[in-house]
């Protein structure tokens, strides 16, 4: 069996998963296996992982499961130690594989590691070291539009790995469960971090493992889509898996933020950010029952996840760092 399985979903990406596979294949590790999880793309791009052979393994899906449910058809055939998620709009350095395992396996208590995204065609700029959580629930890409020699010299904690480049231990996902199926795409990383600190498992970021980014390329940022996606899965997320005595602490900070994204989301005529709180809502006799199975098993202590929360994020900075991102975004397509 590998040490190590890569899982890739795609929808519609050839143009991106010829670039993510050829960077997997140049790898500087020999004991891997990659998945690719086709979400029933119409582009031909089954058929040309099938012309790769035996060096990929491919798993068509007749229809589009998502992010969060073609990860977890590749999670459920892996046959690695180590479970590493690569976007396929990722391209990863050739020490990615080798960076990323190696303080799982110099440390049993480190149940996820995250990789650094790097935004395309601007390598300098980091576009996510990881998830940081705050205490007014919002979950943002740690280091985000930094510079990329900000950076830590070694591993360094973070609350949990983002999806875009994550390699999880097996054992703690089968302790925590795999990714929430219903959440389709966005903020699963977050959800599965949140259960994965409630078990007491360490997350850090690997400076050394290194992707550049095509933020967003199949999503698109600022799209419908993807603000419902958001707004919906932030609170799925936090009724299931902030505990109580928490959430009775952050409850302020939490409200304060939704009012002023809703109110900011009326103004700018997008219900589209409202729509997707209201369906989480509807939701709520579910999400209870989830809440109770996820809370039962808590281990962590209270305080323990308490200083894991960042402060909150004033509504100035969110939009100074969204237009900040859009000139990003925009200078690398040009």
């Amino acid at each position: 069996m590998p040490l190590i399985s890569v899982i890739v979903v795609n929808w519609n990406g050839l143009h991106l998963l010829k670039r993510c596979l050829r960077a997997l294949q140049a790898q500087r590790h020999d004991d891997y296996e990659v998945i690719v999880v086709d979400n029933g793309s119409r582009d031909g791009s089954a058929a040309w992982v099938r012309e790769q052979g035996d060096s990929v393994r491919l798993v068509e899906l007749p229809r589009n499961l998502g992010f969060s449910g073609g990860v977890n058809v590749g999670l459920r055939l892996a046959q690695g130690r180590y479970l590493v998620l690569l976007n396929n709009d990722a391209t990863a350095d050739p020490g990615f594989l080798a960076e990323i395992v190696r303080p799982l396996e110099e440390d049993r208590a480190i149940g996820a590691a995250s990789g650094v995204l790097l935004f395309e065609g601007r390598p300098d700029l980091i576009a996510s070291a990881g998830i940081t959580v705050g205490r007014d629930g919002l979950a943002r890409d740690f280091l985000a539009l930094m510079p990329a020699c900000t950076l830590p010299d070694h591993p360094a904690p973070v609350f949990g790995a983002t999806g875009g480049a994550a390699c999880y231990r097996r054992e703690m996902l089968e302790d925590v469960g795999l990714l929430e199926e219903r959440f389709f795409a966005y903020l699963e990383d977050a959800d599965l971090a949140w259960r994965a600190r409630l078990r007491r498992w360490e997350a850090v970021t690997v400076p050394g493992a290194r992707a550049q980014h095509r933020y967003s390329a199949t999503g698109v940022q600022g799209s419908p889509f993807k603000e419902r996606m958001l707004a919906r899965n932030r609170l799925r997320t936090i009724i299931r898996c902030v505990p109580g005595p928490l959430l009775m602490r952050c409850l302020p900070s939490i409200m304060l933020y939704d009012l002023q994204a809703m109110s900011l989301a009326a103004l700018r005529r997008r219900p589209w950010v409202i729509r997707g709180r209201v369906e989480a809502l509807r939701e709520l006799p579910r999400l209870l029952e989830e809440r109770r199975a996820i809370q039962r098993r808590r281990t962590a202590e209270i305080e323990d996840l308490a200083r894991l929360l960042a402060p909150p994020v004033t509504p100035w900075v969110m939009l100074a760092e969204q237009r900040e991102l859009a000139a990003v975004l925009r200078g690398s397509t040009t």
